[in-house]
C-alpha cells in the first residue's frame, strides 16, 4: 500500500465539509503512503457536516493564501454544500485549482465539489460526476454529466455522494499514483 509513497496532496476544504467526504479520502491516501495537507481560506480549524448535523473539526495545515501548488502532487476537494459554495468563493482556492490544473496535476471532486472546478474555468470539455442536483450547473459550465458511481477523465476524478467513497477512494490513489496527466490542461 505504497502507491503514494513520498507523493503530497493537498486537500481544499472550508466550514461545512461533508465529513466523510474529507475524512474517508484522507485516511486512503495516507494509508497509500501520501503525505497530506489540509489547505483552506480558513485559520486553525474547520467544521466537518454529517448532512445537516455539525460532525468533527479538522485541523488546517496550510492557509490557502500560503499554499503553492507546486509543492503538492495531486489536490482532492470533498463536497457538502457549504465548503464548495465557500471555496467559488475565494479567489485564492480558485487559483490554487486552476494551477493544479494547468500543470496537469491529478484533481479528485466528490458530491458538490464540481462546483469549484466550474468557477475555477477547468471543467469544460470534462466527463463528470457529481450530486445530482448540480447536474445543469455541470452541464451549463461545458461538461458532459454521467450518472456513475466513479467519473476518470485525464486525471480528473468524480464521484458523486458518500456511498461512492470506497470506488472513488480506489480510482483517486490510481490517477494520483499516475501523476502528471499532460492532456488534461490541452
Amino acid at each position: 500500500m505504497n502507491e503514494l509513497l513520498n507523493k503530497r496532496v493537498a486537500i481544499l476544504a472550508a466550514d461545512g465539509f461533508e465529513e466523510v467526504e474529507l475524512t474517508k479520502p484522507k485516511k486512503a491516501l495516507e494509508e497509500a503512503g501520501a503525505m497530506v495537507s489540509v489547505v483552506s481560506p480558513m485559520p486553525n480549524s474547520i467544521q466537518g457536516m454529517q448532512h445537516a448535523d455539525k460532525g468533527a473539526k479538522v485541523d488546517v495545515d496550510i492557509p490557502v493564501s500560503d499554499a503553492k501548488a507546486t509543492e503538492f502532487d495531486a489536490l482532492m476537494i470533498p463536497g457538502g454544500l457549504m465548503n464548495p459554495d465557500t471555496l467559488r468563493s475565494t479567489p485564492e482556492a480558485l487559483e490554487f485549482v486552476r494551477a493544479f490544473y494547468c500543470a496537469g496535476k491529478p484533481i479528485a471532486a466528490i458530491c458538490h465539489a464540481p462546483w469549484v472546478l466550474i468557477d475555477a474555468g477547468v471543467i469544460k470539455g470534462q466527463c463528470v460526476t457529481s450530486w445530482p442536483a448540480i447536474k445543469t450547473d455541470v452541464e451549463n459550465a461545458g461538461a458532459t454529466w454521467v450518472d456513475e458511481e466513479v467519473v476518470v477523465d485525464n486525471g480528473l476524478v468524480t464521484s458523486r455522494k458518500p456511498d461512492d467513497i470506497p470506488a472513488f477512494n480506489k480510482k483517486m490513489i490510481e490517477e494520483f499514483a499516475e501523476g502528471i496527466h499532460r492532456e488534461q490542461a490541452a
